[in-house]
């Protein structure tokens, strides 16, 4: 964390002296602190300095002690031969470079403002937190929270689009066949997520195109591919269905060797897979040229009458093959519509958007914004310590900054964190 905080003083330059000097007591003067390299090669690029009479360009490398240079091995790196400052909290040795010139170095235990420091050790340096800024989360003003989230929640979706853009490759382009494999993993759910995942990669979309127009193909497809078909049948359904998937297996050359098995154990019956995947089967039956609708629809209400689905009729009485249950009609939820438009549906319409080189994401935004809350623990966690997730915006935020800034120390990235620095 220190080093971090080091990167922090540095890059906003939060030192407590206008008149710097470097070790060998010479002038330095900051023009530019440059460019925070996020890769290999030293931490800040194209930086520039006055060190004395003499302007430099070039780049800076940050440590906690001037040692921590030969601990990295940068002595053996020909990348920091062009390393024009030496940035350290505590300088213990000189550093040269490979013509045996020293190269300039700055202390900055002397000069960052003792404030700062006693702030940064208050919050950063505490065992035991859920956070690091517990204590002081709620403390933050909400115009800097809700800004920060929001464009937590941009990066999240810009972390979602890479993901898509693969499939989209993998895919030679076929939006259709794209959201087909997004939105199957994501009628699995958390239990059976990646056991859908794998029956959509195990089928090729051209063939499901082609079965749209049947019902019963569909689901036949879908249930045999996973090996729900598998058992002996109980019923006239079932047989139907084993029949149709034996018919399908043979023209098609389908195999289902890498399906992970689906589960049932502990899930309630509204998710078992044989209803979810009827749901599915449904909705590319009666919703041809699915994803046009998609990018068509504008407006939440719009979302939820488009995935205004049900299973096939057996389905109405039975959860399982072969076992009879009281007759429901069992439709899609709203709330299980809202968390295909989180993880599904809203991700791949910001990606779209930007493909065709629209940034404007003010539709995106209205729509996750009306969509309610998630409840999780992180969601819960946030909220016990200041009420913040009103929607499914900020829930979705919530999760990006407790798992890329929370639980990877990178307090000093994070807006909130520097607004409590900064005070």
């Amino acid at each position: 964390m220190i080093e971090n905080f080091l990167y922090y003083v540095w890059q906003y330059k939060k030192l407590n002296v206008l008149h710097l000097k470097t070790t060998q007591h010479e002038p330095l003067e900051i023009i530019s602190v440059g460019l925070l390299n996020l890769n290999s090669g030293p931490d800040f690029f194209n930086g520039q300095l006055r060190i004395g009479e003499q302007l430099w360009a070039g780049n800076i490398e940050i440590h906690v002690k001037s040692s921590d240079w030969f601990l990295h091995n940068h002595e053996q790196d020909a990348a920091y031969d062009n390393v024009i400052l030496h940035v350290v909290f505590e300088h213990d040795t000189e550093i040269f470079r490979n013509d045996n010139t020293i190269i300039p170095t700055l202390e900055l235990k002397s000069v960052i403002d003792k404030d700062l420091l006693d702030t940064y050790y208050r919050l950063f340096s505490a065992q035991n937190k859920w956070i690091y800024c517990e204590n002081d989360f709620a403390n933050v003003s909400e115009f800097t929270i809700y800004n920060w989230l929001e464009r937590l929640y941009i990066e999240r979706l810009e972390r979602k689009s890479k993901g898509i853009e693969q499939l989209l490759k993998t895919s030679k382009y076929d939006w259709e066949a794209v959201l087909f494999k997004l939105l199957v993993k994501n009628f699995g759910l958390k239990v059976n997520g990646e056991a859908f995942a794998s029956l959509a990669r195990s089928v090729d979309f051209s063939v499901v195109r082609k079965q749209q127009s049947s019902l019963v193909a569909l689901e036949a497809l879908l249930f045999g591919q996973t090996g729900l078909l598998d058992h002996k049948a109980t019923d006239g359904y079932h047989v139907k269905l084993q029949s149709k998937y034996q018919f399908l297996k043979q023209k098609y050359q389908l195999n289902n060797h890498g399906v992970v098995p689906c589960q049932f154990f502990r899930l309630r019956p509204p998710n078992f897979p044989t209803i979810r995947l009827s749901q599915l089967a449904n909705l590319y039956h009666t919703k041809q040229q699915l994803f046009s609708k998609v990018i068509s629809a504008a407006t939440l209400s719009d979302f939820y009458l488009l995935f205004d689905v049900a299973t096939s009729e057996y389905w109405t009485t039975h959860y399982t093959f072969g076992k009879s249950a009281k007759s429901s009609t069992k439709k899609m939820s709203r709330s299980f519509i809202n968390l295909l438009l989180i993880n599904t549906i809203i991700p791949l319409k910001f990606y779209y958007a930007q493909h065709k080189g629209d940034y404007n994401h003010e539709m995106i935004m209205t729509i996750i914004r009306a969509i309610p809350s998630e409840k999780n623990n992180i969601v819960n966690g946030f909220n016990q310590i200041k009420q913040v997730s009103k929607s499914a915006m900020e829930s979705q935020a919530l999760i990006q900054l407790k798992s890329e800034y929370c639980e990877k120390q990178q307090c000093l990235k994070c807006a909130i964190g520097n607004a409590l620095l900064s005070k």
